[in-house]
């Protein structure tokens, strides 16, 4: 546990997010969790192209307590939420569309239907050791599908630091660093890196699942460099681990699993304790990473 940050819940347990969430984050066993710099939210690291703290998207003019997609600036894509909840959850398609929350430069109320990510925790969580999988995250209260449920925020690399970074790990090592790919209308990729090894908030404890329960959509608020929210993907049960799939397959969709990469397993192969009946036995592997750090700084 950080000496810098310490913190503790109302009833004498240590909280791991060190008082800087709506809720505390208890520990089981207590006080043995890694240690690691908590911060809610993303932190500009080496290489970022982009300050992720910076407010750069100007605000809507809307000056109703919830704003309307007719109207609002915010919501040229249509509503993101109902109920609290994130729209779309039925459908078919194979990727996200882009979700925009109203910000701080809005007019609108804070009690804005379109502010969800950005209230932060609203569930009860618990950082856990598990079996075989290292630490682990669960709910200690149902979370009904569709509600968010937390972010994956840690430091904002540059392509080049994530390969260093990442090629720097044995197969011992636990990785954490995220590569987000987004597609945009005009065939461009939109590429976000994230380590939360060392400054990172709860979302470096939550495992890979075969059979998730939780679905990552990049949700911008402030600026360009994205969110990376977590969805109930369906109902949850208290003491449920909670999980997302590490390849960012959209809504969890198998009908891409063979265009995953397989790694070398004499070399980096991790094996997959998710334990569902659709398992893939590794750990999905993303070669990108591992390519030579000079194709990375010329391209």
């Amino acid at each position: 546990m950080s000496k810098e940050q310490p913190g503790a819940s109302s009833g004498g347990q240590r909280d791991v997010g060190r008082g800087l969430e709506n809720l505390p984050i208890s520990s089981w066993p207590e006080g043995e969790e890694p240690e690691f710099q908590y911060t809610p939210e993303h932190v500009i690291g080496p290489g970022a192209e982009a300050d992720p703290t910076q407010i750069t998207f100007p605000g809507c003019t809307c000056l109703t307590t919830s704003c309307l997609p007719t109207t609002c600036s915010c919501l040229l894509h249509g509503e993101n939420y109902d109920n609290s909840c994130l729209r779309d959850m039925e459908s078919e398609m194979e990727f996200a569309r882009p979700v925009f929350e109203c910000n701080a430069m809005c007019q609108c109320s804070e009690e804005c239907k379109n502010r969800i990510v950005q209230r932060g925790l609203q569930f009860n969580l618990q950082v856990f050791k598990t079996d075989k999988k290292g630490w682990g995250l669960r709910t200690l209260e149902f979370i009904p599908r569709g509600r968010f449920v937390c972010e994956y925020a840690g430091e904002i690399l540059g392509s080049s630091e994530a390969c260093r970074r990442i090629q720097q790990q044995t197969k011992h090592d636990f990785n954490y660093i995220i590569a987000v790919r987004e597609h945009v209308w005009n065939g461009q990729i939109i590429e976000t890196f994230v380590d939360p090894t060392n400054i990172g908030n709860i979302g470096r404890f939550l495992n890979h699942s075969c059979e998730p329960n939780l679905l990552m959509v990049p949700v911008r608020i402030d600026s360009m460099v994205p969110r990376l929210a977590l969805f109930a993907a369906r109902d949850i049960l208290p003491k449920e681990e909670l999980s997302y799939d590490y390849s960012g397959r959209f809504h969890n969709l198998t009908k891409n699993n063979g265009d995953q990469e397989m790694p070398d397993k004499a070399k980096m192969g991790k094996p997959c304790y998710c334990g569902t009946k659709s398992c893939a036995a590794f750990l999905p592997y993303d070669s990108s990473l591992y390519s030579p750090l000079e194709k990375k700084t010329t391209s």
